[in-house]
């Protein structure tokens, strides 16, 4: 499903290749019709932002947004395990989920970053994504909560990745996350203590199958824009 490729490069780190790509993005968001109109008209915003902001302010609202605060991080077992062991091992499970599935990180994010895993569910069958997604869906209900409270236009994303995984603002894990106080990313000393155990690294393995990360809209009409693989910041 070529909508999860372009959501992957909507959420990550903007560069003129991303500015360039919005035209395809748009256009695979509109043909693939896995949203209707709404969801599709709510991302419009950061669609025409991506498209049209200066690439340096954009960069800069990007890592005040998701890089200086823990709450809002797009690595996904930070919400759930932060630096703890446990993350350790389920970093090593999900990377057996994409090898499994013929997909091999091809840059320095780790397995549980957002984009990464939208990547790799856009090449998975409908289903499958789906559970995917719903297993984290608690995860996704908070980002997006946060990000709205936030008037952020990428919760638009996460607004339409909570609907397609059903998941339940309700639940049990939903509400404990929404319960946490929210980092203030103007607060550096804060932050630094936030963030003084080093983290959980993994690399690429040059041993380990075929690469699965590539531009998915090769099969599309060649005239278009190519939508960029995540990369690194």
């Amino acid at each position: 499903m070529k909508t999860f490729k372009a959501f992957s490069a909507l959420l990550t780190y903007p560069t003129a290749d991303l500015r360039a790509a919005v035209p395809a993005i748009r256009a695979v968001l509109h043909d693939e019709g896995l949203f209707g109109p709404r969801r599709l008209a709510a991302l419009e915003p950061l669609l025409t932002r991506l498209a049209t902001s200066d690439d340096i302010a954009a960069q800069e609202a990007y890592v005040l947004l998701f890089d200086r605060s823990r709450t809002l991080s797009l690595n996904l077992f930070e919400h759930v395990h932060g630096e703890s062991r446990d993350r350790g091992g389920a970093m090593v499970d999900l990377l057996e989920t994409y090898r499994a599935g013929g997909f091999d990180l091809a840059g320095t994010e780790l397995p549980d970053h957002l984009p990464v895993l939208l990547e790799f569910l856009s090449t998975r069958p409908e289903d499958e994504a789906r559970a995917l997604l719903a297993d984290a869906g608690a995860i996704l209900v908070a980002l997006a909560e946060r990000l709205t409270r936030r008037e952020s236009d990428y919760a638009a994303v996460l607004i339409a990745l909570v609907d397609y995984a059903q998941a339940e603002a309700t639940s049990e894990e939903a509400q404990a996350l929404l319960a946490e106080p929210v980092d203030d990313p103007d607060d550096l000393a804060a932050l630094d203590a936030t963030y003084a155990e080093a983290q959980v690294v993994f690399g690429p393995d040059p041993n380990a199958g075929c690469p699965a990360t590539r531009d998915l809209l090769a099969r599309m009409d060649p005239a278009r824009a190519q939508i960029p693989p995540v990369a690194a910041q």
